[in-house]
């Protein structure tokens, strides 16, 4: 039978609620949590019976859960089946057209089916009498997903075989290819190869234009009909590319598993498995798909990957198709591949009935034409793909993964793999990104070399450009210290990967959002995208993502205050990092909770969690949080007294300013020199860094390096200087909504003996004196979820949603759920705020 698996609801579906789902998703991990939801539609009854099903390991999101509607939620379905079995059959068949049409590919053609096939749709009336479903102007539409799964499955093996066909005699249409083929091969009987050649043709046509769920569905279908076992790995492995980009990612690695390609392996473990291991296939996979010496004579790019699509794709005898294209590297144009001749499958050798007007030629015999820029394989998740035919020279197999090798080596913080990656790039020929060359620079303290080399892949930053370039480009201006164009990179990153359909690249353009947000001084902005971004990491199956998320969580709670939250946070990030080799979250983290105690007073903890952060290695530290947290570090040393080896540390941290020449990291180059420095010849230092800060855009580090030298002048009995500074301090302290830092300016001003403004107790608006994160607690208390389900659906302990909401009570100056309904229906009101 045709398996029917519609893609998950929006996550703003309401789910439906029931007491057996609270208790044990108590004691799930919060990545499972979120992905048992969506595999079941949001339906908590659905998610009650799924539990008990799973393995241990699933329950720890080890393995990939399960993705057939009958492994989901089998007595669920024989309930809806048994209900659409009491009804007439007439009724039945039209229902069975209708989820048929729907999913998994949506093709409309339901109306058309009717009219060709004379039904009479007055039989629906039993459906809606029953409240199954009822008829529209576009279809049927059925009471809920479970409903239409139960439809499709009450049908007998032929009944469906004949919907399918009747649906694909309807699909006249040019642009209704991919929708006319699915359903050729959902009805077919048998493997076909010739089935399965046009099945692969039409997933690379849904994927040019971003229907990747499409692609998915007919790149499965057609491996499940291709006869030949070596096209049907290619197939399945395409198949598990398009899930992955899609965000499908437990169907992508159970899908992968099948393939059994180690790249792809590789791409997957980056974002959800071990990133030391997922460095080692990835690299493994970099000379696999480089070119040979003598390859590289003949064409400076790469021989496709395992993964493209496979020689069953067939190309018309007017024009290739795309997905045929890229089956071959542009040298293919011009000589064939011994490889490609010693491969070639049996299905690919047979001959096409002449009298089908969608005929096509047999894969070995067609050509390619060499104009077409899209001649590489989308073999990898996110890949440095072009979409205009304009691009001059595209990038290669080889190329993705080492890009993807260098992301591994980042997030892992080992700079011998970093070497290693940047020498097998060497030894193959291969570009390496820019980002590669200039961290290894960086690393070896060749500060020249890593400016010229980040700078020009953060000019890489251009509207409409490739999601994972984009990204890059964000992480090397990061490094620069050039917020505001990491800032638009990742904007740009995440608007480019929803409009070419990969909602997996998103939070992972987010993730780097959210630093260039901290800094910048727009904390509840990058809490809330952050927030988000988590759960898009969680649902699409990048628990790496998600890790990286959750310490940038806790770097939004250690500067607004929540201690619990920034504990939390930075626990759970700790501890999964810690345990996958994942360097650079661990840092993050590690970074929050010394910047949380810094901001509270407790210098000596705050000097010894930042003193560790010098440690390098996966999993202990990371070198290039070393210059994020040197200037805190110093801080925190002088406070404690302890400044030999902090000045050791500014020394570094001075040269790499003074080579980038950020304004930012001049500034703050010159805080550390204040601080190091006695008496009154602190004073020029300070004033050089406020300099320095009124040409960046580092406000949040402005405001403490006015606090710094507020505090400084008080010493030195420069009271009405030092009370400007301080006030200055404050009122920026307080936009940003970080308490912590503001009691210290209030403390300083007392010492002064000058009255300081109170701090802020119930602003006019709840969007304004709450923090993101108490913002979207409160809006959900307020619609009538209880702390559980809030706790579920942001990924946090129940304690904390308790936090949380004792916070937003004495913000608002409120005892009750009525009073905070109340106040939010008021400050929704326009005009109001």
């Amino acid at each position: 039978m045709t398996p029917v698996n519609p893609p998950p609801l929006d996550r703003t579906s309401p789910p439906q609620r029931t007491d057996a789902w609270r208790q044990p998703a108590a004691g799930l991990s919060e990545g499972v949590r979120v992905r048992v939801l969506r595999a079941v539609y949001g339906d908590q009854r659905a998610a009650a019976e799924l539990l008990p099903l799973l393995t241990e390991r699933q329950l720890t999101g080890a393995d990939p859960l399960p993705t057939e509607p009958a492994e989901l939620a089998p007595a669920l379905l024989r309930e809806h089946r048994a209900e659409i079995r009491v009804l007439p059959d007439d009724t039945r068949l039209l229902l069975l057209l209708a989820a048929a049409d729907q999913y998994p590919v949506s093709t409309d053609a339901f109306l058309r089916a009717v009219v060709a096939a004379r039904l009479d749709t007055r039989c629906l009336d039993a459906a809606e009498a029953a409240g199954i479903a009822h008829a529209g102007a576009g279809g049927v539409a059925f009471r809920d997903a479970w409903t239409r799964i139960a439809a499709y499955e009450t049908g007998t093996p032929a009944d469906r075989r004949d919907v399918h066909r009747l649906l694909a005699r309807v699909l006249r249409g040019e642009s209704e290819t991919p929708s006319r083929s699915w359903h050729r091969g959902a009805g077919a009987l048998g493997p076909s190869g010739r089935l399965a050649a046009e099945l692969s043709a039409a997933a690379g046509r849904a994927a040019d234009t971003g229907r990747l769920s499409v692609a998915r569905s007919l790149a499965e279908r057609a491996a499940a009909l291709c006869p030949d076992p070596a096209e049907q790995h290619r197939l399945t492995a395409r198949a598990a590319v398009y899930a992955w980009r899609s965000g499908d990612g437990d169907r992508a690695r159970r899908l992968a598993a099948t393939a059994a390609d180690d790249a792809l392996g590789g791409v997957l473990a980056l974002r959800a498995g071990n990133a030391t291991e997922a460095f080692d296939a990835l690299l493994i996979g970099v000379g696999a798909a480089a070119p040979t010496a003598s390859d590289r004579g003949a064409s400076p790019l790469a021989a496709p990957l395992s993964v493209a699509p496979s020689a069953v794709t067939p190309s018309t005898s007017r024009t290739a198709t795309p997905a045929a294209s890229r089956a071959v590297t542009p040298a293919a144009s011009r000589t064939a591949s011994p490889a490609a001749s010693r491969t070639a499958s049996p299905a690919a050798s047979r001959t096409v009935p002449s009298a089908d007007p969608r005929a096509v030629p047999p894969a070995a015999t067609r050509t390619v034409p060499s104009a077409d820029p899209r001649a590489v394989p989308p073999a990898i998740p996110g890949a440095l793909t072009s979409v205009t035919p304009s691009a001059i020279t595209p990038p290669t197999p080889a190329t993705h993964l080492l890009a993807r090798a260098t992301e591994a080596a980042v997030y892992t913080g080992d700079l011998r793999r970093l070497r290693e990656a940047a020498r097998v790039a060497g030894r193959l020929g291969v570009v390496a990104p820019g980002t590669l060359g200039g961290l290894v620079a960086a690393f070896d303290g060749r500060y020249a070399d890593a400016r010229d080399l980040l700078k020009s892949a953060a000019g890489r930053c251009g509207p409409g450009g490739d999601p994972t370039v984009l990204i890059h480009a964000a992480i090397a201006a990061l490094l620069l210290g050039d917020h505001t164009r990491a800032a638009t990179a990742t904007v740009r990153a995440a608007a480019s990967a929803r409009a070419r359909g990969t909602p997996v690249t998103v939070p992972q353009a987010m993730e780097f959002r959210a630093y260039a947000d901290f800094w910048t001084g727009r904390p509840r902005a990058g809490e809330a995208a952050a927030t988000d971004a988590l759960w898009q990491a969680h649902a699409t199956g990048q628990d790496n993502g998600a890790c990286h998320l959750q310490a940038a969580l806790a770097m939004f709670a250690a500067l607004t205050g929540d201690a619990d939250v920034c504990r939390e946070r930075a626990a759970t990030a700790r501890s999964y990092a810690l345990a996958r080799g994942l360097g650079l979250p661990a840092a993050l983290a590690q970074w929050a909770l010394a910047f949380l105690d810094l901001s509270s007073g407790r210098f000596a903890a705050a000097a010894a969690r930042l003193r560790a952060l010098a440690g390098f290695g996966p999993g202990h530290g990371h070198r290039a949080i070393r210059h994020l947290a040197t200037p805190h570090y110093v801080e925190a040393a002088v406070r404690t007294g302890d400044t030999r080896v902090a000045r050791v540390a500014h020394a570094d941290y001075d040269r790499w300013a003074g080579t980038v020449l950020s304004p930012d990291d001049l500034a703050l180059s010159a805080r550390c020199r204040a601080l190091l420095a006695p008496g009154e010849e602190a004073v020029d230092h300070y004033r050089t860094a406020l300099d320095l800060h009124s040409r960046g855009t580092r406000d949040f580090e402005r405001a403490r390096t006015e606090l710094l030298f507020g505090s400084a002048l008080r010493r030195l009995r420069r009271r009405t200087e030092a009370r400007d500074r301080l006030h200055s301090a404050l009122e920026a302290f307080d936009s940003f909504g970080a308490p912590h830092c503001a009691t210290q300016a209030r403390t300083e001003l007392r010492a002064l003996g000058t009255p300081a403004a109170p701090a802020r107790t119930a602003p006019d608006s709840p969007t304004v004196t709450l923090t993101a994160q108490q913002l979207l607690v409160a809006r959900m208390a307020a619609d009538g979820a209880t702390n559980r389900e809030i706790a579920v659906r942001l990924a946090l302990s129940p304690r904390t949603i308790d936090h949380h909401l004792r916070g937003v009570f004495t913000r608002l100056g409120i005892r009750s759920r009525i009073e905070l309904v109340r106040l939010l229906a008021e400050s929704d009101e326009p005009g109001s705020g």
